[in-house]
């Protein structure tokens, strides 16, 4: 294999990607170390601290049961934004459209955008639109960047699990991957499963007040559960613990990824957050999260068990434990 070139797996948020980043981007463009490496930037200017995060989004097809390209655009950075404590204010959004287009697929993508932005209450105050020819893009790619406003004194980054905390995610997992999945390739699903897109920061204010309490929160997106465990674990330099028969997985997701042979761990999610909560305060959270409706199957999923290098494991429902790693490469492509 050519390693000069650059593979579908080096945007699958797995190992491949991340080796991309440490061993090219980041060196050439930025200093940030692996610590430091969360959804958004954090920045004071002023004395004014303010959350900054940009996204690309190519998922295929751009429509999909639950959602389209351009609601997973305003959720997905509005989400970013909200896993740093922000509460999100305003978005950018740049288009590049391929030629040829339908300008009623556009339209119906443009509605959605307009209807995500007013339910999670961020303003678009700018962008851009390109065009290229025909046969050299896919349609449309979509590109948003956004900033929100701190208004505690928190630390809640990836580098701050502790250990004893309880690892609690707000509903069944793998939702988003199957239900584009299912539309890429037309397969008749009859357990009505939909992509979970959703703006999360509403949730997240409600968890706010369990203050010093809230460690770590992070959306498990491309690469799932397992992969934003791995990088929280390398982050804050923990073990994480994860109790198989504690994931709440919607029956259908999970009967597609035994069909297909894909692990849900893996599977993409738009609308989950993960939140590592010290363990005094984590019965409170889960009643914070389930009173919420995006929290109402709210689960402890694990705990941080101790420190290390970096180390995810799974205690399986037979018993045994075993470890859980970043996937090389694409488990499913083009997923957001």
């Amino acid at each position: 294999m050519n390693n000069d070139l650059i593979l579908l797996g080096h945007g699958s948020g797995g190992r491949l990607s991340h080796q991309l980043l440490e061993e090219l981007i980041i060196p050439q463009l930025s200093s940030v170390p692996v610590a430091g490496q969360n959804d958004a930037a954090l920045l004071n200017i002023g004395g004014i601290k303010l959350a900054f995060s940009t996204d690309s989004y190519v998922v295929d097809p751009i429509f999909f049961p639950g959602g389209n390209i351009g609601d997973l655009a305003i959720n997905g950075t509005v989400n970013d934004l909200a896993m740093m404590g922000a509460r999100p204010l305003c978005l950018s959004v740049g288009f590049i459209l391929e030629e040829g287009f339908s300008k009623e697929e556009l339209a119906r993508i443009l509605a959605s955008m307009r209807e995500a932005a007013e339910a999670a209450g961020v303003a678009i105050v700018t962008g851009d639109t390109k065009v290229v020819p025909k046969g050299k893009g896919d349609r449309i790619f979509i590109n948003t960047s956004g900033i929100g406003a701190i208004e505690h004194n928190l630390q809640i980054d990836g580098a701050s699990a502790q250990v004893g905390d309880k690892v609690i995610v707000n509903g069944c997992i793998g939702d988003h991957g199957i239900a584009v999945l299912s539309a890429r390739e037309g397969l008749e699903i009859d357990s009505g499963i939909q992509s979970d897109s959703a703006a999360l920061n509403g949730l997240v204010t409600s968890l706010l007040p369990l203050g010093s309490a809230l460690h770590v929160l992070r959306d498990p997106t491309r690469g799932g559960v397992a992969t934003t465990l791995k990088e929280i674990a390398l982050q804050s330099g923990v073990t994480v613990t994860l109790d198989e028969k504690s994931l709440p997985i919607n029956p259908g997701v999970k009967g597609v990824c035994s069909i297909l042979g894909l692990d849900p761990l893996y599977v993409a999610n738009e609308g989950k957050l993960l939140a590592f909560v010290a363990p005094e305060r984590a019965e409170e959270a889960l009643a914070v999260m389930r009173r919420h409706p995006l929290g109402e199957d709210a689960a402890v999923i694990g705990e941080v068990t101790g420190t290390s290098s970096g180390k995810v494991q799974m205690e399986t429902v037979v018993g045994g434990v075993r470890g859980v790693e970043m996937l090389a490469g694409e488990q499913l492509p083009r997923i957001c």
